[in-house]
């Protein structure tokens, strides 16, 4: 299995940190926020290769970095975009990897940016028994938060019904993180879906766009997720995890 991290923003709500840096590489607890992840799905042993889809402006930094992991198979892809205006979306970016790449695998996709109190390695082995794609949800009671992130409604046998990004009147409290797992003949769909008219910004709207052509399974997260999408929010998460 192949793990995708999408790095390929420009973080314009954290700057000055990310005006020259990437958001996926800045700091927590004395490792870049990407050593977090990394480090738990090496423990896991489920993932063979580990891919970075950057914007060209971040790609050396990323290729340095990727440079000191000597003993891990790390790709760094350059989307070569400069600037948040020309960028080209989580989903374009998706599958430019897999086009570059010629990528023939079960994919975990999540976004670079994002930490957790949790193994993933449960997901991981929750979405291989299902055979399916698959996403992560967590419950929501703040209303006012539905609004901003991706929303799925669930069957009692954890299918996904539907899932709307950012949704103007949210169908449940169930909120999705950017946490996927493709199973290869579904990541095979994206240009499908692309063409179809899926959204291409935000990494949930394939999924938006799959649940209606195929079964999706929606896994429960047993812990957090830490979101760093602004100087507050980066310094909270340093603060819980420096408590670990």
């Amino acid at each position: 299995m192949k793990c995708l991290f999408l790095a390929a923003g420009y973080a314009t709500r954290l700057y000055p940190l990310t005006e020259n840096f990437p958001k996926p590489l800045l700091e927590v607890a004395g490792k870049p926020i990407l050593d977090w992840l990394i480090d738990d799905m090496t423990q896991s042993g489920l993932v063979d290769e580990f891919i970075v889809i950057s914007n060209h402006k971040f790609a050396h930094i990323f290729e340095d970095w990727a440079a000191k992991h000597t003993q891990l198979s790390i790709k760094v892809i350059d989307d070569g975009t400069n600037s948040n205006e020309t960028r080209l979306g989580a989903v374009k970016d998706i599958q430019f990897a897999i086009e570059q790449l010629q990528l023939d695998d079960n994919l975990l996709v999540m976004a670079g940016d994002n930490l957790l109190d949790f193994s993933l390695s449960d997901f991981i082995r929750y979405a291989i028994g299902k055979q399916a794609t698959c996403i992560m949800r967590y419950y929501e009671a703040n209303e006012a938060r539905l609004h901003k992130s991706g929303v799925a409604e669930v069957a009692a046998d954890d299918r996904v019904l539907s899932f709307v990004e950012k949704p103007a009147e949210p169908r449940s409290h169930w909120c999705v993180p950017a946490f996927y797992y493709y199973i290869r003949e579904d990541s095979h769909k994206i240009q499908q879906a692309i063409d179809n008219g899926c959204g291409t910004d935000a990494p949930g709207s394939f999924i938006s766009w799959l649940c209606g052509h195929t079964n999706v399974y929606a896994w429960e997260m047993p812990g957090q997720r830490y979101d760093i999408g602004n100087l507050e929010s980066y310094e909270q998460v340093k603060r819980v995890f420096e408590g670990l």
